[in-house]
Order: C-alpha cells, then structure tokens, then sequence
C-alpha cells in the first residue's frame, strides 16, 4: 500500500510517498514532492492544481493520502489557499483521504515511533511533517 504524507504550507503541498508491504516501510522517489498552488482565486487554476495531484497520485499507483489537518482558527490558523489545497485533495475520487490532528499525530508516533532517525532518511528537511504523516497513517494499518 502507498500512502502520500501531505503538509500544507501557505500556498503549496509539500509531499512524502511511503510504502508499506509486510511490515517494511520503503520511501518512494517522487518527481514532485512541492506542489504550489499559484492562483487559488482562479477556478480553472483550481482544476489545473487538482488534475496535478490526481495525475500523481495514479501514476504512483497512491492509495491513500493523509494530510496534515491545520487549525482553522487562533495564531497557527492556516491561510485561505491551504484550505482549497486541502479541499482540492479531498475531492480526488481515486484515493482515500484521511486528515490527521496534531494530537492523533503524536500518538501514533508515541506508539509507533521511527524506526531510524528522520536525518537518514534521505528527505529534505522541509518534507519531515509530510513523512511523519505518512508514517503515521501507514504504521496504523
């Protein structure tokens, strides 16, 4: 099973694909891994964005998606084009979504933790709260 970690920065996806089979976990190259959503107003740019992300997600055969969830209120809350990001994913048939809280996030990792540290992993730093979503997800199955 493929699962595709999503952290939703500003105005872009950040993604981490992660398999899983037998209890191994294996991270997936991808040719994409930041997705920036440049005219959120637009609804054609909209659709554009939306058919990027499910082209992805079919040609790497994703079966799930987990997305970070951001808090819709209060200091941290995320930004307009984040949440149409979010929506835009949510949207795509092809693939099961799931949104992951903070709290549910450190207690999967709480019981589950890394099985190495996230720096040899060979992700950019930027890509830790995409993979620790996708781990987190995965490691639950």
């Amino acid at each position: 099973m493929i699962t595709c970690g999503v952290e939703i920065k500003s105005n872009e996806a950040i993604l981490c694909l992660l398999s899983k089979d037998r209890g191994l976990f294996q991270i997936i190259d991808c040719r994409q891994i930041r997705i920036p959503l440049v005219q959120s107003e637009d609804t054609e740019a909209m659709r554009k964005y939306q058919f990027t992300l499910k082209k992805l997600f079919e040609d790497y055969k994703v079966n799930q998606v987990a997305i970070k969830e951001r808090p819709t209120k209060g200091k941290f809350a995320g930004s307009s084009a984040g949440f149409k990001i979010e929506t835009a994913i949510q949207l795509i048939d092809s693939v099961d979504v799931k949104l992951i809280s903070t709290n549910e996030l450190k207690e999967s990792i709480k019981a589950n933790p890394f099985p190495i540290p996230f720096s040899d992993t060979g992700l950019r730093a930027f890509q830790e709260g995409a993979f620790s979503v996708a781990y987190a997800v995965s490691s639950a199955l």
